[in-house]
């Protein structure tokens, strides 16, 4: 069975990273050593199950022969507004200080 991206944004961006991979004719593993990474990092990122660094960017960008720029051009975070929408009395995640917190609002509000 098939792991969906963790968001559109990284499955976008595996994709991309996947072709111009394939138009060099590299492999994974050929891939990762020119970028100092793990093959099974090439691996995840293609399936858009890795949400990367702008290191890892750049070194991927560099092993690809190509512009950071091109790979995450026109690509948006998922939640772009910095907010998620909850209704009345549902718990709200966030995500704070590398922990994750949850509250329970009682009216509808915006969680950040």
């Amino acid at each position: 069975m098939a792991v969906e991206p963790i968001s559109p944004a990284t499955g976008v961006f595996g994709e991309r990273v996947r072709r111009r991979r394939q138009e060099l004719g590299e492999s994974q593993e050929k891939l990762a050593d020119a970028c100092g990474l793990h093959w099974t990092f090439i691996g995840q990122v293609e399936r858009g199950q890795r949400n990367l660094s702008l290191h890892n960017i750049l070194k991927l960008a560099d092993g690809l022969q190509i512009d950071a720029a091109d790979l995450i051009r026109g690509l948006h975070a998922p939640n772009s507004l910095g907010a998620i929408k909850v209704r009345n009395d549902d718990a709200a995640l966030q995500l704070s200080s590398n922990r994750l917190k949850c509250r329970t609002w009682t009216q509808s509000s915006y969680a950040f």
